[in-house]
């Protein structure tokens, strides 16, 4: 069963956040916390993240029956799905195969399309470079995967995913061969040309991001009717960090 954490507001309506790759539900902990005021906010961990169980294979279809079965085992029947990139890719599955149990989408920083993303094979290229038998410091990862990934930024976000034991040695939380395996299937779209989810959905789209562009407007409409697409300038790929009080504001206003 998937790891999740509770981050406030029990009585009120579900609220479900799904990570992106190579996050986890403590990427949420802040936001959630002002979600919390409108809506009882839950993270699950994805299969192969944070502290969930691992698997050896990792595809959109697995990580929905894994968020349902999980959401059953919460008694919730319908909730607002909210998914952020990998994640979002989840909710828009779930919503377009299970609409009955989508209240609301919330979709942040991805489209219905397929992605190749250099960036994504060079991060896990650092990491499947990285020697952890002699490593001292969350820091000093950083440093190494400089070669790899310039972004320091970047190189902190991945450097998360590290854990040490109480004797001191480092390894990786995430299950990193599966996830370097899944790179090519988790880039390709999970929609089939027939999936539409015609319920209430908004698309939160960062202004500095290319991960939505204009052009993608089309292919969203075409799967979600009732879309509501918003964009919000002064973020990049990660609105819910980079800009957390437009980004709350975002996911609350009515359409």
């Amino acid at each position: 069963m998937l790891f999740h954490r509770d981050l406030g507001g029990a009585g009120k309506p579900p609220l479900v956040l799904l990570h992106g790759m190579l996050g986890s539900s403590r990427n949420w902990q802040t936001t959630g916390a002002d979600l919390a005021a409108h809506f009882h906010v839950l993270a699950p961990d994805l299969r192969n993240h944070g502290s969930s169980p691992h698997a050896a294979t990792m595809s959109y279809e697995e990580m929905m029956d894994d968020v349902l079965a999980w959401a059953d085992a919460q008694g919730i029947a319908r909730a607002t799905w909210l998914g952020h990139s990998m994640g979002g890719k989840v909710a828009m599955l779930l919503a377009c195969r299970h609409p009955a149990r989508v209240e609301r989408l919330v979709v942040v920083d991805i489209a219905p399309r397929d992605y190749f993303w250099p960036g994504h094979r060079q991060s896990f290229t650092a990491m499947n470079e990285l020697n952890l038998a002699d490593l001292a410091s969350r820091a000093e990862a950083e440093m190494r995967m400089e070669g790899r990934v310039p972004a320091l930024p970047l190189r902190k976000f991945l450097a998360t995913n590290l854990q040490r034991s109480a004797e001191g040695a480092w390894s990786w939380q995430i299950n990193l061969p599966a996830l370097t395996a899944a790179v090519p299937e988790l880039e390709k779209n999970p929609l089939a040309a027939g999936d539409v989810f015609p319920g209430p959905t908004r698309f939160i789209a960062g202004g500095k991001s290319a991960y939505v562009e204009s052009t993608d407007h089309a292919v969203i409409r075409a799967h979600f009717p009732a879309a509501d697409i918003r964009t919000i300038a002064e973020s990049g790929h990660n609105p819910h960090m980079e800009a957390r009080a437009a980004f709350v504001a975002a996911v609350l206003e009515p359409a």
